[in-house]
C-alpha cells in the first residue's frame, strides 16, 4: 500500500517536522507513505491565479483513488475513516490525499479528484492539517490492525 500526501507549502517550524516524522516512521509499518509537497504560491498574487497555479501541480501528482480534503464535504469519525481507509486498501494499491494551501484547492483538482473529506467546518493552518491527517491515518491502520492506540 501507498499512501501520497501531496501538500501546498513545506513544514517550516522543527517541531512540525519532528511530528511529521514521527508519524511517518510509526506509518512504515503498514504502508509506504510520500509527502510530497507543492511550492506555495505568493500570496501577493490573485487568488485566482495562485488556485490555478498551484492546482497545476497538484494535478501532476495525483495517482490511484483520490481524496481532496475540502471543508465543505463529508466528515468522518475516526473509526469511519478506518473503514473507508480499508474498504479503499481492498482495491486500491495506491491512496492521495490533497492538501491545498491558504487558498484552498482548485475545483479543477476538487473535480479531478474521486472524493472529498472534510475534518470539520473549522478552519486549520495548512501545515498543522498535515500532521493531523498523518495521525488520523496512523489512527485508521491501528484500529484496522487491533492495536492498542486508538480508545
Amino acid at each position: 500500500m501507498t499512501i501520497d500526501l501531496v501538500c501546498v507549502g513545506n513544514l517550516k517550524e522543527k517541531f512540525s517536522k519532528d511530528e511529521q516524522a514521527e508519524y511517518l516512521k510509526r506509518l512504515s509499518a503498514f504502508a509506504k507513505v510520500n509527502i510530497i509537497e507543492i511550492k506555495e504560491q505568493n500570496a501577493l498574487q490573485n487568488p485566482v491565479s495562485i488556485l490555478a497555479k498551484e492546482g497545476e501541480e497538484i494535478a501532476k501528482n495525483l495517482q490511484g483513488h483520490t481524496i481532496v480534503c475540502d471543508i465543505n464535504s463529508k466528515e468522518y469519525s475516526s473509526q469511519q475513516f478506518a473503514e473507508k481507509l480499508s474498504s479503499l486498501m481492498q482495491t486500491n494499491s495506491h491512496i492521495t490525499f490533497v492538501i491545498g494551501g491558504s487558498f484552498g484547492v482548485a475545483d479543477e483538482v476538487k473535480n479531478l479528484c474521486k472524493e472529498k473529506m472534510s475534518f470539520g467546518k473549522m478552519t486549520f493552518p495548512h501545515n498543522l492539517f498535515r500532521i493531523m491527517l498523518l495521525e488520523q491515518i496512523y489512527r485508521a491502520f491501528t484500529i484496522i490492525n487491533g492495536k492498542t492506540y486508538h480508545k
